[in-house]
């Protein structure tokens, strides 16, 4: 076996930027023998670690024979021979969602932190979207599943909390069930991939098209009007620019009840959506609606503004932070925090079988937790189009927030990746400014802006310039 390099790859690997790892012999009978946990494992089963994309190759498909090789037709890690990277031996402090640690104290934590995670990937053989529509999301729903993982951070800390732990074995609460059914692939949860994907529509991508992150953020913040149970108030900063006035205005407007009729009492037997009647009792006597906080942004042209980084870092040292959603074109990772000048981040790129609950009622969960170290890359390699997301449970946790973002404006060589505001720009109520109508809705902005797929973005660019939008540090094209 080669031994690793200071970044855990063994030596003479391909480099990262070689969009595919080489295939290497799968193992007698289509098993892989995993590295890190010294475990045999099913190809069905075995979970991999994208640092980039891999496909099976027609040899080595033919090789396995049989079912096994159907299989490796569609899976992208799971009949290979691979190495999961390790921390790197640093000083330098470990961020994970507002955590920090320390690798050479703490790298169980570290480890257990991760693992906790809800970890959504590729599936296949689930129930087809819409009836007759695909089967499989492989190769084409992984910013969908980062979209998931990140609003599944979000339902973590509103119902079990930031400090909760996932251990394998041990029988979790009612709660978590309840969030992890949130996702599963079935047209009746909240936030499958079936909604996700019709609810698409809506937003002019078909079923089976890539996403950017400023679309699986819109469908997000529709699909979470159902989610009586969370009781979110979802907010999607527009222009770079967020409103506090419009976001306390968001998470207090819905507990104004306009009478009787609007506000059920406290004895009534409503039932929300069959979890627990207290939960939407409590929620609709409290103050302030829990708010995830989503803000699409672009950070470049072809690749991050170097200018952004210190910020992007910031952003995971918040014990807000949701995590960033992007990645590189049509290849979407969910980023959970760094080390050094690497970002640490959850790959869905691995095929798995879709997950039934067992006749018990039980629901099979460990495939829903990456089990061994995360994923890491430079952060120079970043896209520029990401989404950021925050969570804060209460007024006090936003009022929190904003004062660190305003502190962190004011640090020296650190340029800020978005405004915060108390009141909407004056030239934010003037639709004629970027030649919107007044009926364009926030998604057609968001979509006209910040989604990566858009490849006249350098138009884009120069309007920003023309009208003086300098915050986005932005080069001006020729």
């Amino acid at each position: 076996m080669a031994a690793p390099s200071a970044r855990g790859k063994p030596r003479g690997a391909p480099n990262r930027d070689e969009r595919r790892r080489q295939p290497t012999a799968a193992e007698p009978g289509g098993e892989l023998r995993s590295h890190w946990a010294g475990a045999v494992l099913a190809p069905a089963a075995a979970q991999g670690c994208a640092g980039a994309y891999v496909s099976v190759g027609t040899a080595t498909a033919a090789a396995l024979g049989g079912a096994a090789a159907m299989d490796a037709a569609t899976l992208t890690y799971d009949t290979l021979r691979f190495e999961y990277e390790d921390f790197p031996e640093t000083k330098e402090p470990v961020w994970i969602l507002g955590r920090k640690y320390s690798v050479f104290t703490e790298k169980e934590e570290i480890l257990l932190d991760v693992t906790s995670r809800l970890w959504f990937t590729y599936r296949k053989n689930f129930p087809a979207i819409g009836g007759t529509g695909p089967t499989s999301d492989t190769g084409w729903g992984c910013m969908l599943r980062c979209g998931q993982m990140i609003f599944a951070q979000a339902l973590v800390c509103r119902h079990l909390g930031r400090d909760w732990r996932w251990i394998k074995g041990k029988r979790q609460t009612d709660n978590y069930f309840n969030v992890l059914n949130a996702f599963i692939d079935k047209k009746d949860s909240y936030y499958s991939i079936h909604q996700i994907a019709q609810m698409g529509v809506g937003e002019g991508k078909s079923i089976g098209q890539w996403y950017g992150p400023n679309t699986v953020a819109q469908v997000l913040k529709k699909l979470a009007t159902f989610d009586t149970w969370s009781s979110l108030a979802v907010h999607i900063a527009m222009d770079n620019t967020v409103v506090m006035e419009e976001i306390r205005r968001l998470c207090q407007s819905n507990f104004l009840c306009a009478g009787a009729a609007a506000c059920p009492a406290v004895e009534s037997d409503v039932l929300y959506n069959g979890y627990p009647e207290e939960a939407g009792v409590r929620d609709r006597l409290s103050l302030w609606k829990p708010l995830v906080l989503l803000i699409p942004l672009r950070l470049g042209l072809t690749e991050i503004n170097e200018a952004y980084i210190e910020t992007l870092k910031h952003c995971f040292m918040m014990p807000q932070s949701l995590g960033v959603i992007g990645g590189k074109p049509n290849s979407a990772h969910y980023f959970i925090g760094y080390v050094g000048e690497e970002l640490i981040y959850l790959d869905p790129h691995t095929t798995q079988p879709a997950v039934e609950p067992s006749d018990s009622g039980c629901l099979p969960d460990e495939s829903f937790h990456c089990q061994h170290p995360p994923c890491r890359m430079s952060i120079a390699e970043l896209d520029p189009s990401i989404a950021v997301g925050f969570f804060c449970n209460t007024e006090e946790d936003f009022n929190n927030w904003c004062q660190q973002i305003k502190k962190l404006s004011l640090v020296r060589g650190v340029l800020p990746m978005f405004e915060l505001v108390e009141r909407q720009p004056s030239h934010f109520s003037n639709p004629d400014v970027l030649n919107l109508t007044p009926d364009s809705s926030d998604a057609d902005r968001l979509e006209r802006f910040f989604d990566s797929e858009d490849e006249d973005f350098e138009i884009i660019a120069n309007l920003f310039t023309r009208l003086g939008f300098v915050h986005l540090g932005l080069e001006p094209v020729s």
